[in-house]
């Protein structure tokens, strides 16, 4: 619950390359607010200036300090004043500094709202021509250690798309370990300086990415776009029927062996019960290619389940 009476804390995007991309609500909450908290004060002088925004008070929040400014900007909250929140580029708490500061004003029940606006990691995703629809994003990798390998090795067995930022120095060793993480072939697009004048999408294979950048050394922020793992193959006709004949076996119902196996292994819970079939009608100890070779053989009217012969449980599945 909000707490009457108290201020608010405004978290404010800001263009991530073009100031022409700065949104017009943006100009009108930094000019009302009190306070601007932000992570390079230089850096916002400069946005201001453009955007004809003068007077304000700046407040330096960056990563080595967030954590003591927290005190600080809940006593101005809490004195009724407009505390808007900025990053260098970009949406604030977002690989930025803010998501500390922005969960003790939530906590202590004081307005948080937000102005939406650029964001280097969707921009990139958009334009990538990668699946959008299922994403995942990583930020910053851990820099070294068993930190980094764990993050990889989840993101090898991940289906979505991952986005990734890193700095230019480190891009051909990142791209490195990808390609060792999560082979090759995967493919990765490496969108840099997005909506700049200098602006480059590379598309191509992690294997092909890292030549490329060991061999041509890069500036400005990156975002990287890495494509998801193949989804896993669905279970064979043999896998399904070993796994319902393992259950048939342990004193199971055809009905709770076929929705079992199909749970197990991932398979189709109609294709279990017609292997099931097969394999009571074979006695249940039949080898595995004869028995599938019965559930094809089988008419299409035993091969589904009649409704008639569900028991009352089934219906409502």
């Amino acid at each position: 619950m909000t707490k009457a009476g108290s201020g608010r804390l405004v978290l404010v995007a800001t263009p991530i390359g073009n100031l022409g991309d700065l949104p017009p609500r943006a100009v009108e909450v930094l000019s009302a607010s009190d306070v601007i908290c932000c992570e390079d004060t230089r850096r916002t002088r400069q946005l201001l200036s453009y955007a004809e925004v003068r007077g304000r008070t700046l407040l330096s929040v960056h990563s080595h300090n967030e954590a003591a400014r927290v005190a600080d900007v809940l006593e101005r909250l809490r004195a009724g004043q407009t505390v808007a929140l900025v990053s260098d580029a970009g949406m604030p708490a977002l690989s930025d500094p803010g998501e500390r500061l922005v969960a003790a004003v939530a906590k202590a029940g004081i307005e948080v709202t937000v102005v939406p606006g650029p964001s280097a990691a969707l921009a990139a995703l958009v334009v990538s021509g990668l699946p959008t629809e299922r994403f995942c994003f990583e930020g910053f990798l851990p820099r070294r250690g068993p930190e980094r390998r764990a993050r990889l090795q989840v993101m090898a067995g991940d289906t979505r798309t991952t986005l990734v930022h890193e700095t230019a120095p480190r891009l051909a060793a990142t791209l490195a370990d990808l390609a060792g993480a999560l082979g090759g072939a995967r493919r990765v697009v490496v969108a840099r300086e997005l909506t700049k004048v200098h602006e480059e999408l590379w598309r191509g294979s992690l294997a092909e990415a890292e030549a490329e950048f060991v061999a041509r050394p890069v500036r400005g922020e990156i975002v990287l776009v890495v494509e998801g793992s193949a989804p896993p193959a669905p279970p064979g006709d043999a896998e399904l029927s070993e796994a319902v004949q393992r259950r048939l076996a342990r004193g199971e119902s055809l009905r709770d062996a076929a929705a079992g196996a199909a749970t197990e292994v991932g398979g189709s819970r109609r294709r279990a019960y017609e292997l099931g079939l097969a394999a009571r009608a074979s006695g249940g100890m039949a080898p595995a290619r004869l028995r599938l070779e019965q559930a094809e053989r089988l008419p299409q009217a035993e091969r589904l389940e009649p409704a008639e012969r569900l028991e009352p449980a089934d219906k409502e599945d």
